[in-house]
């Protein structure tokens, strides 16, 4: 085999390798999310496979040093790369379920057995360097420039695989298509080696292959990527794999693994009976004045600005959503056509700093279930959230909590009392959310609740009445988070396992 198409089938290998792992984590990422944990699993185990395949085809090729094994290695691994998301797709099943019904162990199966999917085609794929750098030696003098060329371009290869798989593949044909993609890479060059070498046999073998898989990935293309009833539209973006809902008048917005809705809209409706609605009153912790400016991070499809909108019709309202598909699907699909509603496409952070406005109010509301990004979670965010306050601002934080553990809520409390003198917590009485209101002057809860009995109008007097009954002082302690040191994945993670493990009885 001439050594330019060994290098063809080095950076072949390589083009796939890593574009295997990021659509990995997309084909994931619908049930168990994008947490970092599930990152960590994920390269630790691809790492750990090319180990074995660079091992393994080192021994290989010098019991067998073939052209023609090392095209049938290619093959297998093509192959293999194509039937990942057909047998996957009942193990992910399994983790319908196992999320709803916090099922630890069910859960854990689903997600071993994917992972141990990729395990035959990733082993192959790290046999191809070694193996093709015991047939592209020619003389021992020459093997450390024979090698380093060929590992550099399989590097090359890895490298162009990430951004086309992130940038192109994923979002343009999806991520069950992008599986397929790759195959047909590995399976072509395999295909063309076997014609050129006039292996007819194996040859149509590549052939059938091609076309099988091609017809089950078809096929497997038409059914839903995780079905739910009453799903309407689903799509993948860079960030989310994204779910609408229709439970007719009622329609919900649901990403990644989908343990939690982060847009509701009832047309007609202003209270919706959730969490949402306590922003409304949060205003009304440092001034009994109507709000006149919001800044939404974390905007999703609009739920807390049409509700502001209603409430406060003269209220000028900006939202940062990280996800264009997200706003999109905002517009489209829950009426996110207020006219005073400015939409901003940007990360929560960024998007902060090159903005000079000051607002009444500030809502953070960023979580992707069931994890908040850590850079919005910290003493130096928070202080910048502070300089973008006005006289009167007051920011509201949601925080999930279980029926017995408050860990997170008491952590972003902590932090945000860093900054601010007053913290206060306003639960809502399901279990599951606590708004943590925070302001630049001091002021008691008895002070808050004389102004929520000022709102006697509707709907704002009902939300009153349930935010009187329900705050509280934070005066608790809870693990500070900043920049350089935050743990909230960590905490969030122990959060979820003695709820699942444990059934939440610790504290």
């Amino acid at each position: 085999m001439p050594n330019h198409f060994l290098r063809v089938i080095v950076f072949s290998a390589g083009f796939a390798s890593l574009g295997v792992e990021l659509a990995a984590s997309r084909l994931l990422a619908p049930f168990f999310g994008t947490s970092l944990l599930i990152w960590a699993n994920l390269i630790g185990v691809i790492l750990l496979y090319l180990s074995v395949g660079y091992w393994l085809g080192g021994k290989w090729a010098d019991r067998d040093p073939r052209s023609r094994t090392l095209l049938l290695i290619l093959a297998a691994a093509g192959c293999a790369v194509g039937l990942v998301p057909l047998i996957a797709a009942p193990l992910l099943a399994l983790a319908i379920p196992a999320l709803a019904q916090f099922n630890a162990e069910l859960g854990l199966v689903s997600f071993v057995g994917v992972v141990i999917l990729f395990a035959v085609p990733v082993t192959l794929l790290g046999c191809v360097p070694p193996f093709a750098l015991r047939l592209a030696t020619r003389q021992i003098n020459t093997v450390g420039a024979t090698s380093g060329g060929l590992y550099a371009l399989s590097t090359v290869g890895s490298i162009l695989g990430v951004y086309l798989t992130v940038f192109w593949f994923i979002p343009t044909i999806g991520t069950r298509l992008t599986f397929a993609l790759f195959a047909t890479v590995l399976l072509g060059v395999a295909l063309f080696g076997f014609a050129r070498a006039r292996a007819a046999i194996l040859t149509l073998v590549i052939c059938a292959a091609l076309l099988g898989l091609g017809g089950l990935t078809l096929q497997n293309r038409a059914t839903a990527i995780k079905p739910l009833p009453n799903v309407i539209y689903e799509t993948e973006s860079p960030y989310n794999f994204i779910q609408v809902i229709d439970e007719n008048p009622l329609r919900l917005l649901t990403v990644n693994e989908g343990q939690a809705y982060q847009s509701v809209y009832y047309p007609n409706t202003i209270l919706l009976g959730g969490y949402w609605d306590l922003f409304l009153v949060t205003p009304f912790l440092t001034d009994a004045a109507p709000p006149r400016s919001l800044l939404v991070v974390g905007l999703a499809a609009g739920t807390v600005t049409k509700q502001f909108a209603q409430v406060f019709p003269d209220i000028q309202m900006d939202g940062i959503e990280i996800d264009p598909a997200i706003a999109r699907v905002g517009r489209e699909f829950f009426a996110m056509n207020e006219p005073n509603l400015n939409v901003i496409v940007d990360d929560g952070r960024a998007a902060l700093r090159e903005n000079n406005k000051r607002y009444d109010i500030i809502v953070v509301d960023a979580y992707r279930q069931p994890y908040i990004p850590f850079h919005l979670a910290t003493v130096e965010y928070y202080e910048e959230l502070r300089a973008h306050l006005t006289e009167r601002g007051v920011v509201a934080i949601n925080a999930a909590r279980t029926p017995n553990d408050a860990r997170l809520v008491n952590a972003l409390a902590a932090t945000l009392k860093q900054v601010f003198p007053t913290v206060l917590l306003l639960d809502y009485p399901n279990d599951t959310n606590t708004i943590i209101l925070a302001a630049s002057d001091p002021i008691t809860p008895q002070t808050y609740q004389a102004r929520l009995a000022q709102l006697d109008t509707a709907p704002l007097a009902e939300v009153a009445q349930l935010a009187r009954a329900n705050v509280r002082v934070f005066d608790g302690d809870g693990l500070v988070l900043t920049d350089d040191k935050s743990a909230v994945e960590n905490l969030i993670h122990s959060i979820i396992f003695d709820a699942t493990l444990f059934s939440g009885e610790q504290n």
